[in-house]
């Protein structure tokens, strides 16, 4: 029977490693895509069209908008990023499933225009982990941590809204955890309507034959 991919929504803390797990989960299993963005910033050196993103300016972006052809889209520094609603459905269409990588706000946009998304949530064993992990990259000033952490305080408050906690310690473990529950996820009723169909169907002529 053929299968239609899963639309698989990653959130989680700044620092709880999910880029880290997205690049980890499509290396070890094929069947992944993470989307690809559209933006209206110009392109840096290495990065191409349809690959990193899909670049545009601020009036195409404007117009895809207006007629809905974006899951979800924000402005952040001064330009626009978004999801396209038809890169997303044709590589759901192929059996792919999709990633998108994004903060909770998009996410909950996602989950209103597509119900049977899958949303995740990705956080470390614990808040202590969490500023370790910050502090670990030396990137970051100990304004932006505290900034980042006290961004974390705040998305904390919304994780029910999400299928599942992932609790991201070990990361080959945790890779194979996502993997368990998107392969879980694909038997769940609503994403086996055809099936499920079928088999009514099948029944039913096998009972009227048996009554007969």
């Amino acid at each position: 029977m053929e299968r239609k991919g899963i639309l698989i929504v990653i959130s989680g803390f700044s620092g709880a490693g999910k880029g880290t797990l997205v690049r980890a989960l499509m290396e070890r299993h094929d069947n992944y895509v993470l989307s690809v963005s559209m933006t209206t910033r110009a392109p840096r050196p290495g990065e191409r069209e349809g690959v990193e993103y899909f670049f545009t300016d601020r009036e195409h972006f404007e117009e895809t908008v207006a007629r809905e052809g974006l899951i979800e889209y924000a402005e952040y520094c001064g330009n626009y990023y978004g999801t396209p609603r038809d890169y997303v459905e044709r590589q759901l269409l192929s059996g792919r499933d999709v990633i998108l990588e994004i903060e909770m706000q998009g996410a909950l946009k996602v989950k209103e225009k597509f119900p049977q998304s899958l949303l995740l949530f990705v956080t470390p064993p614990g808040a202590q982990e969490l500023r370790r992990r910050l502090e670990g990259r030396g990137t970051e000033s100990p304004e932006v941590i505290a900034r980042r952490m006290a961004r974390a305080v705040e998305e904390s408050q919304g994780i029910e809204a999400y299928d599942y906690v992932v609790i991201n310690d070990l990361l080959e473990q945790c890779v194979e955890e996502v993997h368990s529950i998107v392969e879980a996820a694909r038997r769940a009723p609503g994403r086996q309507k055809a099936f499920i169909g079928k088999i009514r169907e099948e029944l039913k002529e096998i009972a009227k034959g048996v009554q007969e």
